[in-house]
């Protein structure tokens, strides 16, 4: 299926499943894993870590994905396997997650600032 031209798609992030314990891990209860790494790379890579009992999707918890900024989330989601979402994880940021081709893409829809981001990230997890 071909990109919704109604929708600008904008490089976000690297999500990387690991079992390996990283340093600056925030634990996210409601999903039950650990992330880290987003503030720390030029490139927005993030490490994700899962806790055994973790109910994402397979493809969530195995495989890398990459996020894009979308202008509008619905157009951007339509039509594809929605394999998480749409939700919002963070006041002001909204997010879903497809599978094209045997990999998780997600999708993030937001005004938020890097500033913005990363306090509200920090506020909804517990640093390690």
């Amino acid at each position: 299926m071909p990109l919704n031209p109604d929708v600008n798609y904008k490089y976000d992030h690297l999500g990387i499943p690991t079992k390996e314990v990283r340093p600056g891990e925030r634990y996210v209860p409601a999903f039950k894993m650990f992330v880290s790494g987003y503030e720390d790379s030029d490139f927005h890579v993030q490490w994700h870590r899962y806790e055994p009992d973790c109910e994402l999707h397979p493809l969530i918890q195995t495989v890398p994905h990459v996020a894009f900024r979308v202008d509008d989330l619905d157009k951007a989601i339509e039509g594809r396997t929605v394999i998480l979402g749409p939700y919002f994880p963070l006041e002001g940021y909204r997010v879903a997650m497809i599978e094209d081709g045997g990999a998780p893409i997600e999708f993030v829809q937001t005004q938020l600032t890097e500033a913005q981001i990363i306090e509200r990230a920090n506020a909804n997890s517990i640093r390690s």
